[in-house]
């Protein structure tokens, strides 16, 4: 059983065990994490957004992939809870000085260093490369270190000064227990938005629907314009009559103006006990009308031939 040149092989060496389970790099992964896009796998360029759940995007992925409604688009868990763009924040990130960029490492002969980080936190100034918990504000999308929001507590923002809550603070790559949490609030954030929705929609349909029956059913005003007229006799049956006075004094379409109340005025101004110079002023008075030797024998335009 021995092998050439009198060697004895050992129990490992011809027995195969479990194999040893192998573990992620942890720079790798946190490269990938805070360096590149969660959805594209490019790296991460301005405009850079965050979803409810705290992964980092570059925007123009993000409106290419909601843009993208073809058959053939390949389902991505990393985007599958963005439905708008609305669900995402623009980040407002604070640049790190001593970053000097990938210009150093093009030709290669110098050390890329991956945990140096392009930017920090504009109070402690912490680089944001994985090694310490960032998070952002959702109301206004300024990035912090978790540190410096434990240290300076305050209801406003540090940096633009936008007040807001404790549910509005969103963990920037956060752990599975992090992300269960987030995920939990966005699902209640958006319960409640639609929960609004409908109580509005509901609300103007029943504004609508109280306005149709104002103008259909009488008010007040309009139960006090009306007239009961009864007229009783003996031996014969009580009769009501409702009328409106609008519909006996006042015309509902502009310009016609109604019959009854044109002869009425005319009646009252022949009719009535004014003096002789207030009548002449009509063209209904004797003296306005012509008589036939004064009247033309063609037709005019003039009020005055009668």
């Amino acid at each position: 059983m021995g092998c050439d040149g009198g060697t004895i092989p050992k129990r490992h060496e011809l027995v195969k065990g479990p194999r040893k389970v192998e573990k992620a790099d942890k720079n790798a992964e946190l490269v990938a994490k805070w360096h590149y896009c969660a959805l594209s796998q490019e790296k991460l360029r301005r405009p850079i957004v965050a979803c409810e759940l705290g992964r980092l995007y570059n925007k123009d992925a993000i409106i290419e992939f909601l843009l993208d409604k073809s058959a053939d688009k390949t389902p991505m868990k990393a985007a599958s809870h963005i439905k708008s763009i609305k669900n995402v924040t623009e980040l407002k990130l604070a640049d790190n000085p001593a970053w000097s960029g990938d210009k150093e490492s093009i030709k290669g002969d110098k050390y890329d260093d991956m945990q140096s980080a392009r930017f920090i936190c504009p109070v402690v100034g912490l680089e944001m490369n994985g090694r310490h918990r960032f998070c952002f504000l959702r109301n206004c999308g300024c990035v912090f270190s978790e540190r410096a929001l434990k240290e300076i507590k305050s209801e406003v923002c540090h940096k633009c000064g936008v007040p807001f809550q404790e549910e509005d603070v969103i963990i920037l790559n956060g752990n599975k227990e992090d992300v269960e949490v987030l995920k939990k609030r966005m699902e209640d954030r958006r319960l409640k938005s639609k929960l609004e929705k409908k109580s509005k929609k509901s609300k103007s349909a029943e504004s609508a629907s109280q306005q149709g029956t104002t103008e259909d059913s009488p008010g007040p005003s309009k139960a006090k314009d009306r007239k009961d007229c009864i007229s009783s006799s003996s031996g014969e049956k009580k009769q009501v009559i409702l009328t409106r006075r609008s519909d006996i004094g006042n015309s509902s379409v502009p310009g016609k103006v109604n019959k009854a109340s044109a002869t009425t005025t005319k009646r009252s101004i022949a009719d009535s006990e004014k003096s002789e110079a207030y009548k002449s002023i009509f063209t209904s008075h004797s003296s306005a009308k012509r008589s036939k030797e004064e009247c033309s024998n063609w037709v005019t335009h003039t009020a005055y031939c009668f």
